[in-house]
């Protein structure tokens, strides 16, 4: 008799089955990527609704700077939504990466030359762990997406 349910086998999975399988990593990848996720939600609105804010950042050598402050903000927007896609996720999250390292030069300008932003710090104690943590962002999106287990991962032996 036919019910309307579908059966589970092996090849089919949820949504929230993806979450907890072992190539993922539970419920702490998951907080990750829901942070991750979060937070590039949050910064890619920003950067689409005052895009003016963030154009003292940007090196002088960046063509167009308004129209990519407003791209990254689109990045960021879709990079955010891609990780809470399962089909989507382990993509989402090298873009991410790569997005974080693309970024890393307009941090260094904002601290190298002393650019002053409203509403964020000017001293060392603000630019110096933003900009020593820019490779842990990188990290971040590709172990939470289960993209890399380093350095948690199994060691061979």
């Amino acid at each position: 008799m036919a019910t309307g349910r579908r059966s589970r086998t092996p090849q089919s999975s949820s949504y929230l089955e993806s979450w907890h399988s072992p190539r993922q990593g539970g419920l702490g990848r998951l907080v990750m990527l829901w942070a991750m996720a979060v937070a590039y939600l949050g910064f890619g609105l920003f950067h689409l609704i005052k895009p003016d804010s963030f154009l003292a950042i940007m090196p002088p050598a960046v063509p167009f700077p308004r129209e990519v402050v407003l791209a990254t903000g689109a990045c960021e927007v879709l990079g955010a939504l891609g990780l809470l896609i399962p089909q989507t996720r382990r993509f989402a999250a090298v873009m991410l990466a790569l997005y974080a390292l693309c970024v890393w030069p307009a941090n260094l300008h904002h601290a190298l030359a002393h650019v002053h932003v409203a509403g964020l710090p000017d001293s060392w104690w603000y630019h110096g762990p933003r900009l020593a943590l820019q490779p842990v962002i990188a990290w971040w999106p590709l172990f939470a997406a289960g993209v890399v287990d380093w350095p948690f991962g199994r060691r061979g032996g």
